[in-house]
């Protein structure tokens, strides 16, 4: 896959968020969940960026940062040549339709009490892209149909939908705004396995069609593998390798992103890599080891990697990792 923009949608540079731990009755703060620690990447107009990693890692609270979910502690986010991380709400608001978002449940991301019509109508209405009740609702019926449900799915209630179809519905009301970005955060974890498919090439098709950006947040590696431009890799909080699609699953270069892949399914046994089994649990983001965070479940630690954390190398290809079996 190629894209066609070579100037930066988004800009991720530096971003963490620690959360506050808060103990007794004066709320004192005694510690940080250290969820996202010095994260940096850019998405081109019309690319697909995965983030994976291990339930934990922070992928999600990326997502929800970029968003404005969450405030950062430090860093920033720049969307299009506009420093978006430290806007007011006010001035953030209209610069909201550009980002939208598809969650990972779409049973509970829809509001029960709204017809389908509604839900989709919301953004239409709120970010002033339509003037007119007809126009709405000829809007609407056209994202119905571009996502591929029938007309009439605009009078009936979220519960009288599948999880796909409903997922349908999530992915029209995030059309609705016209983004250039969209965050899939885990969109097709929680759909049975056929109906997955149908979802991620739905998804390929609207951004060929709409010259969508997409941040496809996801621990499924064969779906990422299908689907994206480019592979970021977190662990603990931090990307330690961020490559092309290709050269990541062909020739991983961190030792975490080669256990990753050696756990994923291939239709042929005999082809199978040997299955890289990481021993312990992963540290807690409260109490991060030292040095390198993956020390102390690495199947190629050195002394080194314990008490001195590993700067992110680029090589010639333009992939980034962070290991010092790289830097040796």
């Amino acid at each position: 896959m190629s894209t066609s923009a070579s100037v930066p949608l988004l800009e991720v540079r530096q971003i963490q968020k620690f959360f506050p731990i808060k103990t007794g009755i004066f709320s004192k703060v005694t510690g940080h969940v250290h969820a996202v620690d010095g994260v940096s990447f850019s998405i081109k107009k019309g690319e697909t960026l995965a983030l994976v990693g291990e339930s934990g890692c922070g992928k999600s609270t990326v997502g929800r940062s970029i968003l404005r979910l969450f405030d950062l502690t430090s860093g920033e986010v720049i969307l299009d040549g506009t420093r978006i991380d430290s806007l007011s709400a006010s001035a953030l608001r209209p610069l909201r339709k550009r980002i939208q978002v598809i969650f990972q449940d779409p049973f509970s991301s829809l509001n029960p009490r709204m017809r389908v019509h509604d839900i989709i109508a919301e953004p239409i209405r709120n970010f002033g892209l339509a003037s007119d009740q007809e126009q709405i609702k000829a809007r609407v019926v056209q994202l119905l149909d571009k996502v591929r449900l029938p007309k009439d799915a605009g009078e009936r209630w979220p519960h009288e939908f599948s999880g796909g179809q409903r997922q349908r519905i999530c992915i029209a009301r995030a059309l609705a705004a016209e983004p250039d970005l969209i965050i899939c955060d885990e969109a097709v974890s929680a759909l049975d396995v056929s109906v997955k498919a149908q979802i991620v090439n739905l998804l390929q098709d609207l951004q060929k069609e709409l010259g969508l950006a997409l941040l496809f947040i996801s621990h499924d590696l064969a779906i990422v593998e299908h689907m994206t431009h480019r592979v970021a890799v977190m662990y603990l909080g931090r990307i330690v390798e961020l490559a092309d699609r290709t050269e990541l699953f062909s020739n991983p270069q961190h030792p975490y992103t080669t256990a990753l892949l050696s756990a994923v399914p291939v239709p042929d046994p005999k082809k199978k890599a040997h299955r890289i089994v990481l021993q312990g649990d992963v540290p807690s983001p409260v109490n991060r080891p030292s040095g390198c965070h993956f020390h102390t479940r690495c199947p190629d630690v050195m002394d080194i990697c314990k008490v001195q954390e590993p700067r992110q190398t680029i090589m010639p290809s333009g992939r980034m990792v962070a290991c010092h079996l790289r830097q040796v």
